[in-house]
């Protein structure tokens, strides 16, 4: 666990980037650092590790103060990744990664082992690791640098803005593969966005601040987005809150039934019984959009929107069709994940 005492940060001229915050990150979660530029959230992340120090107030890392530890030894404990991934031009990508490792007294073919180990695990093949970081992608210099990050095994993991410098294709791919790694590893995640969308998607809790370094809520992506503590929250999350919170939620619950037969419009699959198209009476085809049960409610209701039927396709692991769900039935869930959203946020609030 991450803890943050009445901490305060005021530079020498006079600005203040964080003030008298207190806040809980808890262990093996991820906790998303949100805002607009000049917030403080970055200097909230760089405290940590004490890249900056603290003006006043106590920073607790697994129940240590930081500032009371030696800071270069503090700084190899903890992973860092920044927006440019930060890799040496002149080292070879296996030499990027073996860095710490080397750093922390392993031996140079065990250190390149750790890190060949490591490409592999960020989704890297093992010819990358002979390259040079110019021959490489924005997306793989992003996830090299999440991988030199995991090479010493760090029970936290610091990333300020990312996956900022990349195109929303590559964004999405490098979040996947950060939620999968997660899933796997249970890393304590403090991480800086100012995307309230790559927020809700990657947040165990998400902590909002304005300008000036105030903390102005922190909460679960669904509590925050059901129930936003002021007018800033909720302007700050967006119009299209309500459909956001439908992204939290998947279609595991949603009942289908058998699809169709002999109306207007047929599924049409193909020899394993995977879904290809809709089909009319009259040959017209309209593709498909199969779903399988960890989408979310969000994807669901845009292809019943999509489906000439209101029906959504439902697959297996295997891309074959196990049903259908109806628009209705979706709607429903739909409804029943914002009551119950705000059911939970005011029972957070009486236990508060």
């Amino acid at each position: 666990m991450i803890q943050f005492d009445a901490v305060h940060k005021r530079f020498p001229n006079g600005t203040t980037a964080v003030h008298d915050l207190s806040l809980e990150m808890p262990e093996g979660g991820v906790t998303v650092l949100v805002g607009s530029s000049g917030c403080g959230k970055t200097t909230t992340l760089r405290m940590i590790n004490r890249m900056v120090e603290p003006t006043s107030g106590t920073i607790r890392v697994g129940g240590k103060d930081v500032t009371r530890q030696d800071a270069a030894e503090l700084r190899r404990s903890i992973g860092y990744v920044i927006q440019q991934a930060g890799l040496f031009p002149h080292r070879t990508v296996l030499d990027n990664v073996a860095t710490v490792p080397l750093l922390l007294g392993h031996g140079r073919r065990k250190a390149r082992a750790r890190a060949a180990e490591l490409l592999e695990t960020v989704g890297l093949t093992p010819d990358t690791g002979r390259r040079y970081p110019h021959q490489l992608s924005g997306g793989q210099q992003q996830r090299v640098g999440v991988a030199r990050a995991l090479a010493a095994d760090p029970p936290v993991l610091l990333m300020d803005e990312p996956f900022g410098a990349v195109d929303p294709v590559v964004r999405t791919q490098l979040q996947d593969e950060l939620l999968r790694l997660q899933k796997e590893l249970s890393k304590t995640i403090v991480f800086v966005t100012h995307d309230i969308d790559e927020a809700v998607r990657l947040g165990d809790q998400i902590a909002i601040f304005r300008t000036g370094g105030h903390l102005v809520q922190c909460a679960s992506p669904a509590e925050l987005l059901a129930r936003p503590a002021d007018d800033f929250v909720a302007d700050f999350l967006g119009a299209e809150r309500g459909l956001k919170l439908l992204s939290l939620r998947t279609l595991a619950d949603v009942p289908q039934g058998p699809a169709p037969e002999g109306g207007a419009w047929s599924l049409v699959r193909d020899e394993a019984g995977k879904p290809l198209h809709w089909r009319s009476t009259d040959g017209a085809e309209i593709p498909v959009r199969p779903l399988k049960d960890s989408d979310s409610l969000l994807a669901a209701l845009d292809e019943s929107i999509a489906s000439p039927t209101g029906l959504t396709a439902r697959v297996d692991a295997d891309g074959v069709l196990t049903g259908v769900s109806s628009r209705e039935d979706i709607h429903e869930h739909a409804g029943q994940a914002h009551t119950e959203a705000r059911a939970h946020s005011s029972e957070t609030e009486v236990a508060a």
